[in-house]
This record gives C-alpha cells, structure tokens and sequence, in this order.
C-alpha cells in the first residue's frame, strides 16, 4: 500500500486498523472485528463518508445484524440492510427505517473513523493492521473533480450555501445538536498552532486526520463527509469556519 493512499483509520479499545479507500470504493461495506467489537463499515463515494457502526449492542431477543448496501440511495446516500432480518437502515444516522428493527426504534452506535494516508496513519500506529483484498480489486477515482465535477449526480434537494457541496467537513452530534468543522479550514489552524473548537467540541491530529474530543480530552464520535451530504442529514447543524 502507497504512503499516499487514503484509508479509513478505526481505534476500538486500543487496537487499530486501516481501511484503504481503493478497497471500500468497490466494496462499499466490511463487517469486521476490532478491540472485541462486533461493527460494521459502509462507505459511500457519492457522500464521501465512512462510518463504523457497532452491531453488537442489540438487545437479547435479536441477532446481530449482517450489513449489506442494496444499491438504494436516499438523498444521495447509499442505503443498507441487514441480511438477517432484512430490515433497511439509513446508512448517514444508523437508524432502522424500514422492517422489524424499524419497529423496535433500532439505531445503531457510532464509533469514530478517521480520513488520513497510509504512512501518516501507519507512522501514527506503528501496531496497526490494515484490511487487505484477497482478489486484488480496488479504484480510488477523483469523483469529485471528474463525474461529480458539476455537483452531486442524483437527487438532494435544497442544499446548505455555507458551504460548496463537495467541502469535506467532519461532523459530530453533540446534545446541544449537530456541528460541522470545514476540513481545510481546521487543518490550516492546527498547522499554525491554533485551537479548532466549537460547542464544547475540539478537533485534534490523528495520524494526519482529524478526531474531535470533548474539553476532557474524551473521543466525540466523528466522522468526515461532503458537506451537501452532512447538512441534507442534519439540517440544523452549526458550523464552524476558521
């Protein structure tokens, strides 16, 4: 794997592992375990988003789902399901939005991902271990500056003008609400030695990625998507600008 390759860097109880990008375009989901946790990673090109959703928190009388994307989107956003109970979840929230985990409320948890380089993670987490295609498969194409070059290429809706559509943000979901850090603006900062801070929420280098943490220093959940993706989901969100 290149030092400049993108991945996808996860931390459960101690343990990390990378996710390269050239994977998860053509994959699109991994159900995997780290740290003793049972989770499951979709990863949408058109959203520029990969999550990680713990799948091992279900309640006694139901198994653990087995995450698939079906090839729906919703706002732009690819859809998946659980193979087990076929019940549709949105993949940008977690929550169940259609079958029996719908009608038990079912949301599943987040756990941090981190978007970096190879060697930046790598160098970061020497103990690392990184997901490898058996069949040899992988693309990392540029959508945003070829077939996304004119904008999102299915259906959004309103978009937020705070932003351009393709602004990588991160974004966390605090109590008070949603919050959105513009990536270029807060990689800058930190370069120049300044805090990125906003709502009790600060964003710190991980590995040349960005996690945000509480004024504890405790991990926030986080994760990096386009920001027409992030403000469809999270309409009220906040946002923070250097």
């Amino acid at each position: 794997l290149d030092a400049d390759a993108v991945v996808f860097g996860v931390e459960i109880n101690g343990d990390f592992r990378a996710y390269p990008r050239r994977i998860m375009e053509v994959r699109e989901m991994v159900n995997d375990t780290l740290g003793g946790r049972d989770f499951a990673m979709p990863y949408c090109t058109l959203c520029g988003s990969a999550q990680v959703y713990l799948t091992d928190e279900m309640p006694a009388d139901l198994p653990r789902p087995i995450l698939r994307t079906s090839g729906l989107l919703i706002r732009s956003n690819k859809v998946m399901y659980d193979l087990e109970s076929r019940t549709v979840f949105d993949t940008f929230t977690g929550r169940a939005v259609a079958g029996p985990l719908a009608e038990r409320d079912i949301v599943l948890p987040q756990v941090t991902v981190v978007t970096t380089t190879w060697g930046e993670w790598r160098s970061a987490h020497p103990d690392t271990t990184v997901l490898v295609e058996a069949l040899a498969l992988g693309r990392d194409f540029d959508f945003r500056n070829n077939r996304d070059a004119d904008g999102p290429i299915f259906p959004i809706g309103k978009t937020d003008p705070r932003l351009p559509v393709h602004a990588d943000i991160v974004g966390v979901v605090t109590a008070e609400g949603p919050i959105a850090f513009w990536v270029d603006g807060a990689r800058n900062a930190l370069q120049r030695g300044r805090d990125v801070q906003f709502g009790g929420v600060r964003l710190i280098d991980d590995g040349g990625g960005l996690r945000a943490v509480d004024s504890a220093g405790d991990v926030v959940v986080s994760h990096q998507a386009f920001w027409f993706a992030w403000s469809q989901f999270h309409p009220d969100t906040e946002l923070w600008l250097p």
